[in-house]
């Protein structure tokens, strides 16, 4: 008890030192900014905090990625609100829903309940991580290689599942994705693979390059394909908290759903807040007992909603922190700063540097809490933000993908990187395939590959093994049971498809 407590103390000593407290500030305006200009992601603002993070101590880096992450989820809330134009992924799923209140005259519980519920989502989150963490890493620590490959290969596999796209085009993004993670000689082998003589490929594609790429520089591209928005309206606001904690005594069941299908939702690996908006909103409708007054301008699945998308934040880090397995793409970007700052992620994190874990946790907690004074003021001068100019933002945010890949490896090649997968994430976007599988893929590839031909050499070529030990033979069951569901549920409308009108038009 009394180690833990030393921890603690430890814990609360980093977290209070000025560079961190500054970078906490710092990130969570930069974070609130950057969330509420329509179009530009969560993920995207977390990006291009990479560079930065160089500069940082450990803590304060991760403090920077944790902070503006959880502030651009909620701010996303802010134009979808105001103007029918998402902020972030995470707030398309109930955009129609707050415009409808803000056409009612409601745009302050709409934006109150985007931010209360997001803070109250993003504590219980933290909670499910300070929870399940510890005891999942209690298990992890006798895991051998032969459970890290199925656990990574599950997390591939379910990042297929969950992408709202086809399940094939899901797949394809991820096997291009594992392709990538080939190049370079960082394989068991140490053979050169794909450099095609290129000597700056030897030392493989680094993933901070590749994120950057594929969701800054691409954002940037269909910026410039989009029609610009509607000027915003000039409005002053009532009391943005006015009238919450009466809906949070109505909406008590949501609420608590949103939570739950939110922690649910993050420990997935690939799934994303995005993801667990779109679950709880459908979630909402279907359990509510007035689903009629969805569409119309009804709270409830904001609260819903909003609860959800915070929450699985925060447990999103549990697979991140314990395997090195992203929970969503802000993590994935997170996992390569932790192995940048010396924070490798795996169970013994938990025992060695338990005091930076405590610490990860008091950021969690003290992000959601500043999240309530500053989003109000982001909310009184969301007007103003939401009229500067794209034309003005666009470049800046082109050179700052420019200098932070320059600043990732200090050499041009990095730079060209980002070009090559920023048009590459473009393309992938217009036609419907989930740049957030091919990134899981780039950040996971090697950890399969390496524990694959581990276990191979361990077990002399036997793959018996692989389902031998009672963990990872259940690991493999599920990882056979991910990649077969898509073939099950194709098979089962394809045999229920021709009897369907028929019995409808009987009825």
């Amino acid at each position: 008890m009394g180690g833990g407590m030393s921890e603690m103390l430890e814990a609360l000593r980093l977290v209070a030192a000025p560079d961190v407290l500054v970078a906490i500030a710092a990130s969570a305006v930069y974070g609130l900014v950057v969330g509420s200009l329509p179009g530009l992601s969560a993920t995207m603002a977390t990006a291009l905090l990479v560079p930065v993070t160089f500069h940082l101590s450990p803590i304060a880096a991760v403090a920077t990625i944790i902070t503006a992450s959880a502030m651009a989820i909620f701010s996303g809330d802010i134009p979808g609100c105001l103007l029918r134009i998402p902020g972030t992924p995470a707030s398309a799923a109930y955009t129609d829903e707050a415009y409808a209140m803000t056409r009612k005259g409601q745009p302050e519980v709409a934006l109150g309940a985007g931010l209360w519920f997001s803070a109250i989502g993003g504590i219980v989150g933290t909670l499910s991580l300070v929870l399940m963490a510890p005891i999942l890493a209690e298990m992890a620590l006798s895991f051998s290689t032969y459970e890290y490959f199925w656990l990574a290969l599950l997390g591939l596999m379910c990042a297929t599942l969950v992408a709202r796209s086809s399940p094939v085009k899901a797949i394809a993004a991820m096997l291009l994705g594992l392709l990538v993670s080939c190049i370079g000689m960082e394989n068991p082998a140490g053979t050169p693979r794909f450099t095609f003589g290129v000597p700056d490929l030897l030392g493989g594609i680094e993933a901070v390059p590749a994120l950057v790429g594929v969701f800054a520089l691409a954002e940037v591209m269909r910026a410039l394909t989009r029609p610009p928005a509607p000027p915003v309206p000039e409005r002053r606001f009532g009391s943005i908290l006015k009238g919450q904690w009466a809906l949070t005594k109505k909406y008590q069941l949501p609420m608590w759903r949103g939570n739950l299908i939110g922690v649910i939702i993050g420990v997935l690996p690939g799934a994303g807040a995005d993801m667990a908006a779109w679950v709880s909103y459908a979630m909402a409708k279907k359990f509510s007992k007035e689903p009629e007054k969805f569409g119309t301008g009804h709270p409830e699945g904001l609260v819903e909603a909003g609860a959800s998308n915070n929450a699985s934040l925060a447990s999103g880090w549990v697979p991140s922190l314990l395997f090195g397995i992203p929970g969503d793409t802000i993590t994935a970007i997170a996992i390569g700063v932790l192995y940048m700052k010396g924070l490798n992620p795996g169970p013994t994190l938990f025992t060695e540097r338990a005091s930076s874990m405590y610490a990860l946790y008091i950021i969690f907690i003290l992000a959601n809490i500043i999240m309530i004074p500053l989003g109000i003021l982001m909310i009184r001068i969301a007007t103003r933000v939401l009229r500067a100019p794209l034309a003005g933002i666009m470049p800046v945010i082109l050179l700052l993908c420019a200098v932070g890949a320059f600043a990732t490896g200090n050499n041009l090649f990095a730079v060209l990187l980002v070009a090559v997968f920023g048009c590459l994430g473009f393309v992938m976007e217009r036609n419907g395939y989930p740049v957030a599988a091919m990134v899981l893929g780039i950040v996971m590839g090697t950890m399969v590959e390496q524990n694959l031909v581990t276990s191979l050499i361990k077990s002399d070529g036997d793959v018996l093994p692989f389902f031998e030990r009672p963990v990872a033979g259940v690991l493999a069951a599920m990882t056979f049971g991910a990649l077969l569901w898509p073939l099950g549920v194709w098979l089962w409308r394809k045999a229920r498809g021709p009897g369907l009108p028929t019995a409808k038009a009987a009825g």
